[in-house]
């Protein structure tokens, strides 16, 4: 059981995903402003936010519930800044109507189908890289790789649910993008943490320097 001080604070949690879904918001507004490539870099400092901040955003946290193992928190984020998430995309689309058409031509290309979710999972190993960079201490994980799953058409499912709001739609798709985000991320970890177990098992010895 839990201590007391490591107790969740649920309002905290809910407020913190709230943030990260306007943050990941200011991203995808940039991104049907002025489209790609431009418009894929600056998304990054969406997710920077997110990082710098300690938002709760659920493809920054899947990839470490396999050693936090905090199912309901993770949960309840998904569902906080799926329902947050849309609300900003109607709130962008009536600030700027304009961007309707840019979302609509996205939502187009979203389909129920096997590369659908396959492009999730290989955003969903990104975002899981570029978080575990950050927590590492560098920056560039993030301003590399929110490019490179926008640029390859890879599919985030927060943006996602942001666009849909803009276009006053929902799919389903945005589920399986969410469940195509946590396999591809914790496949990553998953694997990433093997790796460091194995070489725990075989220690280096040590050599002794030559004077």
């Amino acid at each position: 059981m839990r201590s007391k001080k490591e107790k969740t604070d649920w309002l905290t949690l809910i407020k913190r995903a709230i943030l990260a879904s306007i943050l990941i918001g200011l991203g995808d507004y940039v991104l049907l402003k002025i489209g790609a490539p431009l418009g894929a870099f600056i998304f990054a400092f969406g997710l920077y936010g997110v990082c710098m901040l300690g938002a709760n955003l659920f493809t920054g946290k899947c990839g470490f519930i396999l050693k936090d193992k905090k199912w309901l928190e993770l949960g309840i984020i998904l569902v906080v800044n799926l329902l947050f998430g849309w609300l900003v995309g109607a709130l962008f689309r009536a600030a700027d109507p304009a961007l309707a058409e840019a979302a609509s031509g996205k939502i187009s290309g979203w389909e129920f189908s096997w590369p659908f979710f396959i492009r999730s999972a290989l955003c969903g190993a990104i975002m899981y890289i570029a978080v575990k960079c950050y927590r590492l201490g560098s920056v560039w994980g993030i301003f590399f790789g929110v490019p490179l799953f926008i640029l390859a058409g890879f599919q985030h499912s927060i943006a996602n649910v942001i666009t849909a709001g803009v276009g006053l739609y929902f799919d389903w798709t945005i589920l399986l993008c969410a469940a195509g985000n946590f396999v591809g991320s914790v496949t990553v970890a998953w694997l990433a943490d093997e790796i460091e177990v194995a070489t725990k098992k075989k220690p280096r010895t040590k050599k002794t320097r030559k004077a």
